[in-house]
């Protein structure tokens, strides 16, 4: 039995753009040799996907699952919208966010954790090879509490627990379960509509708060502002600026005269307990990836020739 080194493994996965997991056992199967363990991957349609994997993929699901007190959000892109309505890839996702909610958010881990004799990497390449798109376990996080509830929402759901965009609230309180996951999901829905950038103030990035800053300050230096004023109305001008992408600040979509942060506090009486919002997660479908634009028109001309 030939020593499989991790020199090996590196050579393989450059040369076929397979999994480390499959290159692995690629060279296990076939005693070491590189050019065989190539034909074991490309017969079981793993180096196919590699020829893939450079495409991009901005489409997709995201899937949510929660159970009690703990819950997951995971992003799997392909590069069309169509694949989101196949069976074979809605099954991928939900069992991807199965996987991370049993062995947590790191993505590495969950690629590697297997579901019966297969890893969650086979199994996207197994779909790559099939439906012919390229597919990407982009991201995953997950919440939990030590008691209360971890609530979701699901937006442009094609199938129960994934959609175009899931987010997760995590409530801590020793309230009633089912009046908690009734006011989590709630919240969960404000999250998709507004977006918060942060729970409190406190939680926002220095430098973004230091940009509105400058900006606010900028502005009324251009209009002859004295300084000793500018520092008075920057200040009330982040307070503005805290109620539009501070959560607990926001106001309630559900009933715009209260700020969430009074929502939550007035829910406390039906809940029977105190209720803290203790983190929320937000994911919309290819957010940040830069997607490809084609112009068909001149594809089919070039195609064909002309100009």
């Amino acid at each position: 039995m030939a020593t499989i080194t991790a020199a090996m493994v590196k050579d393989l996965r450059e040369s076929t753009g397979a999994g480390m997991m499959d290159c692995k056992a690629a060279l296990t199967e076939n005693d070491g040799n590189m050019e065989a363990a190539q034909d074991w991957l490309r017969k079981k349609g793993l180096s196919k996907a590699a020829k893939k994997s450079g495409r991009v993929a901005a489409e997709g699901l995201i899937g949510a699952l929660t159970k009690g007190t703990k819950g997951v959000v995971v992003e799997v892109n392909s590069e069309t919208d169509f694949v989101a309505r196949n069976g074979q890839f809605q099954g991928l996702v939900k069992m991807v966010a199965q996987v991370a909610f049993d062995v947590g958010a790191d993505v590495e881990k969950i690629k590697a954790a297997k579901v019966g004799d297969v890893t969650i990497e086979a199994a996207i390449n197994d779909a790559i090879a099939t439906i012919g798109e390229n597919m990407t376990l982009r991201r995953a996080a997950s919440l939990e509490v030590t008691q209360g509830v971890v609530s979701s929402y699901v937006h442009g759901a094609v199938v129960e627990g994934a959609g175009k965009m899931g987010v997760i609230v995590a409530l801590e309180s020793p309230g009633k379960a089912d009046e908690l996951a009734a006011l989590g999901r709630q919240i969960a829905m404000h999250v998709a509509a507004t977006n918060p950038l942060a729970l409190e103030p406190s939680g926002l990035d220095p430098a973004v708060v230091k940009r509105e800053k400058d900006v606010l300050a900028d502005k009324y230096r251009q209009q002859g502002k004295p300084e000793n004023v500018i520092e008075k109305i920057v200040e009330s001008g982040l307070k503005t600026y805290y109620k539009e992408v501070c959560l607990l600040e926001q106001a309630f979509i559900h009933d715009t005269g209260k700020s969430v942060a009074q929502a939550v506090k007035e829910a406390e009486g039906k809940v029977g307990g105190a209720v803290k919002i203790a983190g929320f997660v937000r994911y919309a479908l290819g957010e940040g990836i830069e997607k490809q634009e084609s112009d068909f028109a001149a594809e089919v001309a070039a195609a064909s020739g002309k100009k």
